[in-house]
């Protein structure tokens, strides 16, 4: 039988922009072989697969050649399938089991508002391949669970990053997060995400990153309900705020195709 697939730009409210991510939404639990295919298939950055369980969805994350423990962009789009599909009220919550525990979502206007765990960094030593493969002077150099975290001086500095990729594969960490405060009123904080040790180079628009980047900037600018903005090609604007040990990711999502997949 068919196997319905549906393709959704998150963090953004147009097409064409934020990152887009593949939502296959399961009558039944699928082995991982079939799961990892699919998403080598897609070639996206993430794709999410889905199943009921309980009250709630069991959620998993397959980059192009890995398995993932938190995304918020396929989250954000799995969520926004579920809503615009009929198979959740317009005004309930969706309720995800991760690899990362729990996952809550619901809709706020126009945008969807997720409850993600929040990751902080610690200050830690650049490490060589790490200063090498992105040839800058970082700020500061910090750890969070998944991710290294670099803040350099300057949104322009981020923006004109072309790091080492292969150099970036050295550095002991899921993915590198650059930051920086904002060059302009609109937003506070800018960063570009890069994690070719799971298969992705760039990122277009990371909601696991500002798991990490939320605690980060409340700090830096002693002030929290913050607005990033990722500063890759295709851009996207996660808000964020911290609650305890959680934050709160919120961003629009729009649908962009449609498909089945004819094989497995």
């Amino acid at each position: 039988m068919p196997q319905s697939i549906v393709q959704v730009d998150a963090f953004t409210g147009r097409p064409f922009a934020g990152n887009p991510a593949a939502v296959c939404i399961l009558p039944a639990p699928r082995d991982e072989r079939w799961m990892q295919d699919v998403a080598r298939e897609m070639n996206l950055s993430e794709t999410a697969f889905l199943h009921r369980n309980g009250d709630g969805w069991e959620l998993r994350w397959f980059t192009p050649t890995t398995e993932v423990e938190l995304c918020g962009h396929a989250t954000l789009a799995s969520a926004h399938v579920l809503w615009e599909d009929g198979h959740l009220p317009p005004r309930s919550e969706a309720r995800f089991h991760t690899r990362s525990g729990l996952l809550t979502a619901r809709r706020s206007g126009g945008w969807i508002e997720m409850n993600f765990p929040a990751k902080p960094a610690e200050e830690s030593a650049p490490s060589p391949e790490l200063v090498r493969a992105l040839g800058i002077e970082p700020v500061y150099v910090g750890r969070s669970h998944f991710d290294c975290l670099v803040e350099v001086e300057s949104e322009e500095v981020v923006r004109a990053l072309r790091p080492d990729f292969g150099l970036l594969r050295q550095v002991e960490a899921r993915g590198v997060i650059v930051t920086s405060r904002a060059g302009t009123p609109e937003y506070d904080f800018v960063s570009r995400f890069f994690a070719p040790r799971v298969g992705v180079d760039e990122d277009p628009v990371t909601g696991s990153a500002h798991c990490c980047l939320a605690p980060y900037w409340k700090r830096r600018l002693e002030r929290d309900g913050l607005v990033g903005y990722q500063a890759s090609a295709r851009g996207g604007v996660v808000r964020v705020r911290t609650e305890g040990d959680r934050v709160v990711l919120a961003g629009e999502a729009v649908t962009v195709l449609r498909a089945e997949l004819a094989a497995g």
